[in-house]
């Protein structure tokens, strides 16, 4: 199988299960979820830990307790830590609102600045997915075009994310610009873009590309907590690329991935998606 390397967070997350939708001057009651392991370092990795692909994770975590329990849970499900940072400040919980239908609504505190170290040799690596603000993820995908497939999540602001496939949701698009979608994309990942492909949930996907335009239909799941689904759709992504499949049969299989998320209380891959990939 083939060497990933993430560039993503690595988070503890805290869920509080609210009893109703929320709304704006709202009055709720919620149970507290505890606390478990998630962000899209975390994510992304597991599934294709578990697809049989060795996966590195470049993040940051404070020096605390906290920050030991991260680095601790994600090597314990396969995903190597060693380029991971630390930082002095505690590593604070990410807040993850759950409503009653599955949706979520993200509170997190201000991160510190994540400088990348020197990019390692891109030779050692078949794939480099980057969904960080990291400074210095630019430099990084650049370098790494020449020998290793790039992917990107497009990022909340219009920084560069020099790529050869871009990923986005419809969320992430609205009033981005009036420019056409692979127009677009070419502003942000630059003339290597492959393909700029656009998520939206049950209605599927959209793939741009220079040559035209495809839509790849969504899995039908029972929708129980749509956190992580977008990363889950990434790593299906990835791992159909890593397998030699065509972009549309890749998307398919992120598709597949992203369904099994939706499906499992939790923001890292369920059972599902491991019984899947056992068969």
């Amino acid at each position: 199988m083939a060497n990933i390397l993430l560039v993503a967070n690595l988070n503890c997350d805290r869920i509080l299960r609210l009893n109703k939708p929320l709304e704006m001057g709202g009055r709720f009651h919620y149970q507290d979820g505890g606390l478990r392991l998630g962000g899209g370092g975390a994510n992304t990795g597991i599934g294709l830990v578990w697809a049989g692909h060795d996966v590195g994770l470049v993040s940051q975590v404070g020096r605390d307790k906290i920050g030991d329990w991260l680095l601790a849970e994600a090597s314990t499900m396969g995903i190597d830590c060693r380029l991971i940072q630390r930082y002095e400040q505690n590593t604070c919980e990410m807040l993850l609102v759950m409503t009653p239908d599955g949706e979520r609504t993200i509170i997190r505190p201000e991160r510190p600045i994540f400088e990348l170290a020197a990019p390692p040799k891109w030779s050692q690596w078949d794939a480099l997915y980057i969904n960080s603000s990291a400074e210095g993820a630019v430099s990084w995908a650049k370098t790494a075009l020449n020998d290793c497939l790039v992917l990107a999540q497009l990022a909340k602001d219009n920084r560069p994310r020099p790529c050869h496939y871009l990923i986005a949701s419809k969320s992430d698009m609205a009033g981005r610009s009036d420019l056409s979608p692979w127009e677009y994309g070419l502003t942000i990942a630059g003339e290597s873009l492959c393909g700029f492909i656009i998520t939206d949930g049950e209605s599927g996907a959209m793939l741009y590309q220079a040559d035209g335009e495809a839509v790849v239909a969504a899995q039908p799941a029972d929708v129980v907590d749509t956190t992580g689904a977008g990363d889950a759709y990434a790593a299906g992504l990835i791992h159909g690329l890593m397998l030699g499949e065509s972009v549309i049969e890749a998307m398919e299989e992120g598709a597949r991935w992203a369904a099994f998320a939706v499906a499992t209380q939790s923001s890292i891959p369920g059972k599902g998606l491991k019984q899947y990939l056992s068969v």
